[in-house]
C-alpha cells in the first residue's frame, strides 16, 4: 500500500494505491470518492478490493485544492462534461492499464460525488462500473448508452436519488447492458461509507449500513468474477 504521484493531462496528483498479495497480474480497480476526499473509508476500500485479488487506486480529486475542485466537479458531472476530474479517472485507469501487474480488465467504483463520475465514464474504456448513491441528474438515458456492465448500489431513503434505482435498471435494460442493480430498503445515502460524523448521523437512525454493505460488495465481487476475470 502506497502513495504514488499520477500523472494526468492538467499536471500530477496524488493516489493510494492498494496491491494485493502475491505476484499478480490482477484486474484493476480505480475507485473515486466522495465528497469527503480520500479519507481512512477510501482507503479501506482500497485495501478491501485489493485483498479480493484487484489492484487498487484511489486518486485523489481533490488534489488541486477542495474549494477550487469541488464546485467545478459539479458543473462537469451536471453537465456530462469531459473536463479535469474525468481526465483524472482516466489517468488513474491508463495508469493500471500500464502497470505490468495489471491483467488490462479495469473496473471503476465511486460513492456518491465519485458514484456519478463512475456513470459518467463508465462509456469510456472500463470494463464494468460499481456505482454506490451516484450523484448527477440522473439523465441515465442520455450518458450511458454504449455503456459497460453496471452494478449499482441505492437506498431507498435517499432523498438525493428518489427512484433512480429503477430507473437506471429500466434504461440498462432497454440498452441491452448487462447490469445488477439494487436499492436496499431501509438505508439512506451514504449507507456504505464510515465517516468521522457516523456516531452523530447514527442518532438519527441513518448512516452506515454493515448488512447492506456486505451484501453489495458481494454483489460486485461476483460481478467482477463475470466481467473482470
Amino acid at each position: 500500500m502506497s502513495t504514488i504521484q499520477l500523472t494526468t493531462p492538467n499536471g500530477t496528483i496524488d493516489a493510494y494505491v492498494a496491491t494485493p498479495a502475491g505476484s499478480g497480474p490482477w484486474p484493476g480497480v480505480v475507485v473515486l470518492h466522495d465528497m469527503v476526499g480520500v479519507n481512512h473509508d477510501m482507503r479501506t476500500t482500497a485495501r478491501r478490493l485489493a485483498e479480493n485479488g484487484y489492484l487498487a487506486i484511489v486518486p485523489n480529486l481533490f488534489a488541486r485544492g477542495r474549494v477550487r475542485c469541488v464546485p467545478s466537479m459539479i458543473r462537469e458531472l451536471l453537465s456530462n462534461g469531459e473536463g479535469t476530474t474525468v481526465h483524472d479517472i482516466l489517468s488513474a485507469r491508463a495508469h493500471l492499464i500500464a502497470d505490468p501487474h495489471c491483467t488490462g480488465r479495469v473496473a471503476v467504483v465511486g460513492f456518491c460525488l465519485g458514484g456519478g463520475f463512475a456513470l459518467l465514464v463508465a462509456t469510456k474504456g472500463f470494463d464494468a462500473a460499481a456505482p454506490f448513491y451516484p450523484s448527477g441528474r440522473g439523465n441515465y438515458e442520455d450518458i450511458l448508452r454504449g455503456s459497460c456492465p453496471i452494478v449499482a448500489s441505492y437506498g431507498a431513503l435517499d432523498p438525493a436519488n428518489p427512484g433512480r434505482g429503477p430507473k437506471l435498471e429500466r434504461v440498462l435494460t432497454e440498452y441491452g447492458i448487462d447490469h445488477d442493480v439494487k436499492t436496499y430498503p431501509g438505508v439512506t445515502h451514504a449507507f456504505a461509507n464510515l465517516t468521522p460524523a457516523e456516531p452523530v448521523i447514527r442518532v438519527t437512525g441513518l448512516g452506515y449500513n454493515e448488512q447492506a454493505t456486505k451484501d453489495a460488495w458481494k454483489r460486485i465481487f461476483a460481478f467482477f468474477e463475470t466481467h473482470l476475470r
